[in-house]
């Protein structure tokens, strides 16, 4: 150990990454250790690579349609291509991060450096870690530690995962090619993603096991109704309230046996996706040596972002809350202006937001009326139907709606939009949630025109009293709900 850093950051994906800019612009010297590619699941096996898959799969559907005046059906697909393309992206982005991590090698004028140490890191005392590479052990020394090592797919008892005919969203990507049929055991938002991917692609029967009534139970029963009808449109079936007894490989498939409301069903499929959420990868890091606290669950227990222990901080997936590359980066940024003493404003998660890729695009920010219920927020929210705005009826789409939520007082709640570009609609709102903006603030706002965002403009005027229709004259395409 011939240098102290000022800070060592565990883990190189979204967070670490966002925290070692972050130091090396306060002039710190930093030892960033990554075991494997920079990036993380911020590019390979997550949030880049799924989100070029889904692009791919949209533009394949898309292609193949017959009701816009051209017929495109039996388009040729080489899925060795399409992998080609989401490698790519997943290059471009890689190359990037590698750029500016040689970059912040070199000495800042501030003093700011970045050193990369690649391995696994592993707490030996309090300010040294113990880092595990290919070529040996290395031990780094620091003043102050942040954890941002992230999350990993959860796997079931009893279901053994060969990364082939049974795999987690970490092999899915490298299959040869898309399975005729496919079981996701799981409905939450990797499991309906991958749906959709696969189901647009039009090569794939895919069928997902749900153990809740119903799928996205996290969202509002009328944004996953407004999924599940799609999703049915475009060949995937939904089994509700499914329990796995098994799931074993079987030849060249895999056999499932599951009791549903229909009864105990068998199936044998090609191959099956298991969606059933992430867990932290904070097992083998030695945190009992800094003092660092965990859940039963193995996140990091945080408040804000300082952990149990004065000279450790945590961001991203490793931490009890939210697991997204959005957050994490935030996160992490806040870490580090805290621990060296910038003094940032507390992180605002009720203005936090979200995409759901899936078929029709859903997006969100800050709460929606269950979250609002369980808070016991009185709450006012308005319906507009995307059969109302102009742009979704250019781009005949309009399954959909936005739905906006606000205290009676006018202050923002949250937002949900339903339907194509549905992620271009939410970030001024997010602005607002966080700064207290009302319903008054958006109907001020000069919305382009024809744009999707237009319907977010309409449901604050839906709930100011000044729409530009009036429910009982369109039929119901936009309504007022009064909690």
């Amino acid at each position: 150990m011939s240098e102290r850093y000022d800070l060592c950051i565990l883990g190189g994906g979204p967070a670490g990454f966002a925290a070692a800019v972050r130091a090396y612009d306060l002039g710190k010297t930093v030892a960033l250790v990554e075991r494997g590619r920079p990036g993380g699941a911020g590019i390979r096996d997550g949030a880049l690579s799924s989100k070029t898959l889904w692009h791919l799969g949209l533009d394949y559907a898309r292609a193949c349609r017959s009701d816009r005046g051209y017929a495109g059906a039996g388009l040729p697909l080489s899925w060795s291509e399409v992998l080609a393309q989401v490698g790519a992206a997943c290059a471009e982005a890689e190359e990037l991060i590698q750029r500016q991590l040689a970059w912040m090698a070199r000495p800042s004028p501030r003093g700011g450096r970045v050193d990369v140490i690649a391995g696994t890191g592993r707490f030996v005392t309090a300010h040294v870690v113990d880092v595990a590479g290919a070529d040996g052990s290395t031990r780094v020394a620091a003043d102050r530690f942040l954890i941002a090592v992230g999350s990993r797919p959860r796997v079931l008892p009893g279901v053994e995962v060969d990364g082939d005919r049974i795999a987690t969203s970490d092999q899915v990507e490298r299959w040869p090619a898309p399975p005729a049929r496919l079981a996701v055991i799981g409905a939450g938002v990797v499991g309906c993603e991958y749906a959709t991917v696969f189901a647009s692609f039009g090569a794939t029967h895919v069928e997902i096991l749900d153990r809740q009534p119903r799928i996205l139970p996290f969202e509002d029963e009328d944004v996953a109704a407004c999924v599940a009808r799609s999703f049915t449109t475009c060949g995937i079936h939904v089994h509700r309230q499914a329990r796995l007894e098994s799931c074993r490989r079987d030849g060249d498939g895999v056999a499932l046996v599951l009791h549903t409301d229909e009864g105990v069903l068998t199936r044998h499929v090609d191959r099956v996706l298991l969606a059933v959420g992430r867990t932290p990868a904070t097992d083998g890091l030695g945190l009992d040596a800094p003092g660092v606290q965990l859940t039963a669950g193995g996140s990091i227990v945080v408040d804000g972002t300082r952990t149990t222990a004065r000279h450790v901080w945590a961001a991203g997936d490793a931490t009890a809350d939210v697991m997204l590359a959005n957050m994490a980066e935030i996160e992490a940024r806040h870490a580090v202006e805290d621990m060296f003493g910038l003094e940032p404003p507390p992180i605002v998660y009720d203005a936090q937001s979200a995409i759901l890729f899936l078929r029709p695009e859903v997006a969100s920010v800050g709460l929606n009326e269950q979250m609002a219920r369980d808070r016991g927020i009185p709450y006012r929210a308005a319906v507009v139907s995307a059969r109302l705005l102009r742009r979704n009826l250019a781009m005949r789409a309009t399954d959909g709606f936005v739905k906006l939520l606000a205290r009676r007082d006018g202050r923002l709640l949250g937002l949900r939009v339903v339907g194509p570009q549905a992620g271009s609609c939410i970030q001024g709102v997010a602005l607002l949630i966080a700064s207290g903006g009302t319903v008054e603030d958006l109907d001020r706002c000069v919305h382009p025109h024809p744009a999707v965002t237009e319907g977010v403009q309409e449901a604050a005027r839906l709930l100011l009293g000044r729409s530009l229709y009036d429910p009982e004259a369109v039929d119901g395409l936009c309504r007022v709900i009064d909690s």
